[in-house]
């Protein structure tokens, strides 16, 4: 019983939720349907004031014409009414006629019904020296006209006369007649003269009343209500105009009308309509999806009670296994930082690895500046104690010199040598390589082996940590000269070459590479068993650090000896961050 209420309390949330959708949607579309309405309202006044006004201004030119100022002969009377005539008929005017002060027609393009107009409103107008315009209804044709009257003034600005153009109020319909909407004008006695709508035509509207009244009396449906700021009117009166109507209205006293128009509000019905069944559907939707939700909710709620007791039996179990994973992924946790430390200490190892093999050789390289020293500083005591400042100062200089090479050969020994981690950036790899070159330098020149290393130009940035790039091809130097200990010629080359992917190429010319796939693998050497230079770890070490920086090392036989290609990461801008 409650699920019924409950139902039947939602039908009516959704119903009175579907009406206020269909309220406001209709108030929205009779808004935009008034601003069209508007639009066309104006636009027909305005094109039947422009039609009109053609006429006005023909009045206003042909009225002082001189052929119209002597008509007193039979031959100027032909004359003036064939140019009348002319004029009527290329601007399709009904008629054209001259009048003097007395309203007697002097001349005119088409025979009149009327000689004398001078009760007719416009000429009566024209008298007091204005433009004059009336509509009416020829009494014996029955067309609708609307007149113009020009005052003609004579030299002393007298008026003597005056030129009246009446033209077909059909003929002016004809252009606009088409239009969807009932437009219709109302003149000052409330009768419709103007209209696209012939049904229309002459009905009047009575003193205090809003609708229209037919021209032979009796009534019709009419009622009007407003919808916020619009009017609507509900009437029957033909098949031509809509059963419920937005009426407007427009002031012309150019003409001394009323325009307005009657749009069909049929279409604002509709699309509202179509929103509040939109809306109602979609309520409804969502409604039976909610019940249906919320049917199985309380199906699964039943079930849940039987499985509450198995997922307590199985809670217990999980318990216990999330206790001991825990403790698993501890132990884990401190293994891979045992193993990480370790690595740490194992490219130490390798750096310190590679300086005892070089060692031999650097202390050739500092030994020899400083005996050097000590012998120039001895030349230049004994050329200043002779006053040959100039020998002197030259011997101070080659102290300099080699001064400046022992201090860069401490500092790359400094910074190879150093156990820290630095971050990765941007590396100039000419100079991670001349480093490497320097450093290997004098191991290379006491076993004769010819260095072949063109550094390019301008300086190539890649992506990694510099002092682990040095290590890297330190190593790698180091590697091929191993390679080489047992042949009598010795060459290394090294060469970068910068095209899409940034690489290092090391060359030797030695026995080559036995087994490529166990290159990088720890403790791999072709060493004899319990040599001094090393235990196998220097590419597994130049593997690992390559591959920090993005980047991958291989080696290959070439036709002669063995060569290893380090790709990098070139460096970028947007890396920074």
């Amino acid at each position: 019983m409650q699920r019924l209420w409950v139902i039947l309390g939602f039908l009516c949330a959704v119903g009175l939720l579907s009406a206020g959708v269909w309220s406001y949607g209709y108030r929205q579309a009779l808004s935009q349907l008034s601003e069209k309405a508007g639009a066309d309202l104006e636009l027909a006044a305005d094109r039947l004031s422009t039609q009109m006004q053609v006429y006005q201004e023909l009045a206003v030119l042909m009225a002082n014409h001189p052929a119209l100022r002597a008509i007193e002969t039979p031959a100027q009377q032909q004359a003036a009414r064939a140019i009348l005539l002319d004029v009527a008929d290329k601007t399709a005017a009904v008629n054209m006629m001259y009048l003097d002060r007395a309203g007697q027609v002097l001349v005119s393009a088409q025979p009149v019904e009327q000689d004398n107009m001078s009760d007719h409103p416009a000429f009566q107008r024209a008298l007091q020296g204005a433009l004059g315009n009336a509509h009416g209804v020829l009494p014996i044709s029955g067309s609708r006209i609307y007149s113009y009257a020009a005052p003609a003034f004579d030299d002393s600005g007298r008026v003597e006369g005056a030129l009246m153009v009446v033209a077909d109020v059909q003929d002016v319909e004809q252009t606009w007649r088409g239009s969807t909407e009932a437009v219709f004008f109302i003149d000052g006695d409330g009768v419709v003269f103007i209209s696209n709508r012939s049904d229309l035509l002459f009905w009047h509207r009575a003193d205090g009343q809003q609708g229209l009244t037919p021209p032979e009396g009796g009534e019709v449906d009419f009622a009007s209500t407003r919808v916020g700021p619009h009017e609507l009117w509900r009437l029957n009166w033909g098949r031509y105009l809509p059963s419920r109507a937005l009426h407007l209205m427009l002031d012309l006293p150019v003409i001394d009308m009323t325009a307005e128009v009657l749009v069909d509000v049929a279409p604002a019905r509709r699309l509202a309509g179509l929103q509040a069944a939109t809306v109602a559907a979609i309520c409804l939707a969502f409604g039976a999806l909610l019940f249906l939700a919320t049917e199985r909710r309380r199906t699964l709620s039943e079930a849940n009670a039987v499985l509450e007791s198995r997922v307590a039996q199985r809670t217990r179990a999980l318990t216990a296994a999330n206790t001991a994973l825990r403790r698993e992924v501890h132990e884990r946790q401190e293994a891979e930082t045992a193993l990480k430390h370790a690595q740490e200490e194992l490219i130490q190892a390798g750096k310190l690895s590679a300086l005892g093999q070089m060692s031999a050789g650097i202390s050739h390289e500092l030994n020899q500046p400083l005996m050097a020293i000590r012998q120039f500083a001895d030349n230049g005591a004994a050329f200043l104690s002779r006053g040959r400042e100039e020998k002197a100062a030259e011997n101070l200089t080659r102290i300099s010199d080699m001064a400046a090479r022992m201090a860069r050969i401490i500092k790359n020994l400094r910074a190879f040598a150093r156990n820290e981690s630095e971050p990765m950036g941007k590396v100039d790899l000419v100079q991670v390589i001349d480093t490497a070159v320097e450093l290997t330098e004098a191991r290379l020149r006491t076993e004769g082996v010819t260095m072949d290393w063109r550094p390019p130009e301008n300086p190539v940035y890649a992506w990694g940590g510099e002092v682990r790039l040095v290590q890297v091809f330190v190593n790698l130097i180091n590697n091929a000269a191993d390679a080489m200990s047992q042949q009598e010629e010795r060459l290394i080359r090294i060469a970068i070459e910068a095209d899409e992917r940034l690489t290092v190429t090391v060359r030797d010319i030695g026995p080559g590479i036995e087994n490529t796939e166990k290159l990088f693998e720890p403790f791999y050497t072709t060493k004899a068993v319990g040599s001094s230079e090393g235990m196998g770890l220097g590419l597994s070490i130049s593997y690992g650090l390559v591959q920090s920086f993005g980047g991958n090392i291989r080696g290959t036989n070439a036709q002669t000896g063995a060569m290893f290609t380090v790709e990098l990461e070139y460096y970028r801008e947007d890396e920074v961050a």
